[in-house]
């Protein structure tokens, strides 16, 4: 058809704009599947990037990030004029002038590549289209890009095609935001307004001429010229961007002169922290919404949500300090009670045989040697052995060590761990998570994941299905020997629970009094008066929801439970007896700014308002009655405006766990202390008990909370009962210590009556005038 004209010129122009029609169509089609996948109309309106999520505070600070590629956009406007201007004098001075393809400077760039000066001839449009569409990945190449030398021609022209597409979609503003926030920067760095956080703590509006210049550099070689690898190759690079930005007229003499002459000014950002996942908040963020997102089509690792979290940055960081500063001391004690012994010990304290060999098995370490040596154990145990340098985590921050794998197992697992929780237990919002002491070495979180023998911190339960039995505080009981018989699975056993100290007093006491003072004989006692299955059906209702084996030492801790139950059972007591889900996430934010989610607590009346507060009041006792259980407390700056605090410290047995749960007006707390491995723990109560462990973690946090101003957590007493409290429960315990339990502690609270003594001669009126008394707030204390 084209012999009809008669110009061999024209119809020359005929058949190469027909053919070239042809070639447009069959790339656009995927003919015979030659050319591979090409962007439609409908990718071009809607090009998908893959955004990275981010998890704030509920005070608004940015403590994670979630990505497949570390990106978070940015508007036009929010871009600094320095960073376009660098991209266009270095990459694409003719931006403004074509509409996709530059032509002279595809031609520009033969001619100097054939001088041997090596240049690109691709425009900023062009290089959007490969980060958007991927064109030069496998599946978009098809079967005429496996042929050497055609793959590179089917890709640029398939990018020429885009290009134009994107050209007739969008402005230029619009086009160089899109490149400059999906570029890659590598590292997994996406984007001007990533890459200027982690380089220089800025955002992208606020970065200079320089500063834009060593980020625009960059891109000819992002490791080649990555200015904290190699500062040198940065610096020169960054000036030839200047000097590009001065010849284009963006830059005057003397702006270009101070930036060429000024240092790199590097100021790296914590960036990588918040996005590679070492971080207890953001991992226990992403378990909390797993759900949600399958529900409602969300992935936060590519739509860009922003989280929003129940959690008080400020709070928080009381929360991590105090942790950190208890913890040194706590890991120095439990290193000296077996200073030059092996720690791992069984029930008898004997030492594991093969302790070490035994973690080893666990580890994927062991399984390579085992696939690569066909479990040849004398190979295996030699790559075991066999010491190599390494860096372990250390208090006193990261060290250099020539450690075999055993060597480093046995490191990890003698380092004392952590969890601590801290809620509102009136809305649920939790304020405070600490998983353990860093996540960067121990991933296993120790508020959620972790569960331990609770020990006497489950003991409330008891005394609570007590006052639901009709009991009273002042109810008394003796502290005596117990013996109960019992049936387990068909089996008759006996159990006969010693106290702390091995010691019965034979003395009366109330249940507050009991409680406060942690004894475990009253306990077994109205654990069997009132049934075990009645302890465990309050526990559940309280927010407890590990199995429970229903058994008489169920009062005492014997079985697992997590920082994260405990935490939300005893808010159930501060809250008037009403339970409430603790709330981690509070809204989500899409990417355009639309609020998808809000999320609420909801509450149920687990327990009636009387008892729940009779329970706050019992609480108070281990701080209030003679030798109670939380009275370490006194050490620290807590007790100013009348201000009270309940709590309850619990051991399990062999001081493998310490706990400690505090509550005051405004918030409950759990702490837990203990390493990982249970054979592992200290050796006696003045070492390992959860008042010399748990409860300072605690006394240290909530001093930091009292004295940060800008919280609205302050000193001050529990609520008042709303309802009629109808049960006596304000009887105080007589204050005179047993005498066999006088020593230099116990003579700590002794002290003078206010008037002057008479000092008689007769024995009797010596010890009618002498006032045995209990402790009181270091204000109020004579010394």
């Amino acid at each position: 058809m084209f012999k009809e004209i008669r110009n061999r010129y024209i119809r020359y122009a005929v058949i190469i704009i027909y053919s070239l029609i042809m070639l447009i169509c069959a790339v656009e089609v995927n003919f015979l599947w030659l050319f591979g996948y090409s962007p439609t109309s409908r990718d071009i309106s809607k090009p998908i990037q893959s955004i990275a999520s981010e998890v704030y505070t509920a005070d608004s600070v940015l403590i994670g990030r979630y990505f497949e590629e570390d990106r978070s956009p940015v508007p036009y406007d929010s871009i600094s004029p320095d960073v376009v201007n660098a991209l266009i004098a270095t990459e694409d001075i003719r931006f403004f002038k074509h509409h996709g393809v530059d032509f002279w400077a595809i031609f520009s760039s033969i001619v100097s590549t054939a001088q041997g000066d090596r240049r690109g001839g691709s425009t900023i449009t062009q290089q959007l289209a490969k980060n958007l569409y991927r064109t030069r990945y496998n599946q978009s190449i098809g079967l005429l890009g496996e042929i050497p030398g055609v793959h590179i021609l089917v890709v640029k022209f398939k990018e020429w095609m885009t290009a134009y597409k994107l050209e007739s979609q969008y402005t230029k503003k619009e086009i160089i935001t899109m490149y400059l926030n999906t570029v890659s920067f590598s590292n997994n760095a996406y984007g001007i307004k990533t890459v200027a956080r982690r380089y220089f703590s800025k955002e992208a509006g606020d970065l200079t001429a320089a500063e834009a210049a060593v980020l625009i550099g960059m891109l000819k070689g992002t490791t080649l010229y990555n200015p904290i690898r190699n500062p040198d190759r940065s610096q020169e690079r960054r000036n030839v961007v200047l000097t590009q930005m001065h010849k284009a007229g963006f830059l005057s003499d003397i702006t270009y002169n101070d930036a060429k002459n000024a240092a790199l000014g590097l100021r790296p950002g914590e960036i990588d922290e918040l996005g590679s996942g070492d971080s207890y908040l953001r991992t226990a963020v992403e378990r909390w919404l797993v759900s949600w997102c399958e529900e409602n089509g969300y992935d936060i690792y590519v739509d860009g949500l922003k989280i929003y979290t129940t959690i008080d940055s400020r709070v928080q960081q009381h929360a991590e300090d105090a942790v950190s500063e208890q913890m040194k001391p706590l890991q120095q004690r439990l290193e000296n009670a077996w200073q030059g012994e092996q720690p791992w010990r069984d029930a008898e304290g004997n030492v594991i045989d093969g302790f070490l060999e035994k973690l080893a098995e666990r580890t994927p370490y062991y399984q390579q040697l085992v696939e690569k040596y066909a479990d040849n154990r004398d190979s295996i145990y030699y790559y075991l052995n066999l010491p190599k340098t390494m860096e372990v985590f250390t208090w006193e921050g990261p060290k250099e060590v020539h450690y075999s794998t055993l060597d480093s197992l046995a490191h990890y697992a003698t380092m004392l761990n952590a969890g601590l929780m801290s809620m509102d237990p009136y809305n649920g919002e939790i304020k405070a998570w600490v998983g353990g002491i860093n996540h960067h070495y121990y991933k296993y979180d120790h508020v959620f994941q972790s569960k331990r023998q609770a020990g006497s911190t489950f003991k409330p339960f008891a005394y609570l299905a007590a006052l639901e039995a009709g009991k009273s505080p002042c109810d008394k009981y003796t502290d005596k020997f117990v013996r109960i018989v019992y049936t387990e699975n068909g089996e008759e056993k006996i159990w006969e629970p010693k106290n702390a100290d091995w010691v019965f007093s034979g003395r009366e006491m109330s249940l507050r009094w009991a409680m406060g003072r942690s004894v475990n004989s009253i306990t077994a006692q109205i654990t069997e008066e009132v049934g075990w299955d009645k302890v465990v059906d309050a526990a559940h209702r309280c927010g407890i929801t590990s199995p429970l084996a229903s058994v008489p030492s169920v009062s005492l801790g014997s079985n697992d439970v997590s920082v994260f139950e405990m935490v939300n059972a005893y808010a159930t007591f501060m809250n008037r007896g009403r339970r409430v889900e603790p709330v981690l996430v509070s809204k989500i934010v899409d990417y355009h700014g639309k609020t998808v989610a809000t999320f609420k607590t909801t509450a149920s009346q687990a327990i009636s308002e009387e008892v729940a507060w009779l329970m706050g009041y019992m609480l108070r006792g281990s701080m209030e009655e003679p030798e109670g259980t939380s009275q370490g407390l006194w050490e620290w700056d807590l007790w100013k405006n009348n201000n009270q605090i309940g709590g309850k410290t619990g051991t399990s047995s062999d001081y493998v766990d310490g706990w400690y749960m505090g509550v005051t007006k405004d918030l409950v707390t759990g702490v837990w202390i203990g390493c990982d491995e249970r054979s592992i723990h200290f050796r006696n109560s003045q070492t390992g008990e959860g008042s010399r462990t748990a409860l300072p973690v605690f006394g240290r946090f909530m001093e930091r909370v009292y004295h940060d101003d800008s919280l609205a957590y302050g000193y001050g007493p529990f609520p008042d009962a709303t309802v009629a409290i109808t049960r006596k429960y304000n009887c105080p315990s007589p204050r005179t210590p047993r005498p066999d339990s006088l020593s230099l502690d116990s003579l700590a609270p002794l002290r003078l009556p206010d008037t002057p003594l008479e000092i008689p001669t007769d024995i009797e009126e010596i010890e009618k005038q002498l006032e045995i008394v209990a402790p009181t707030p270091p204000e109020n204390r004579t010394e």
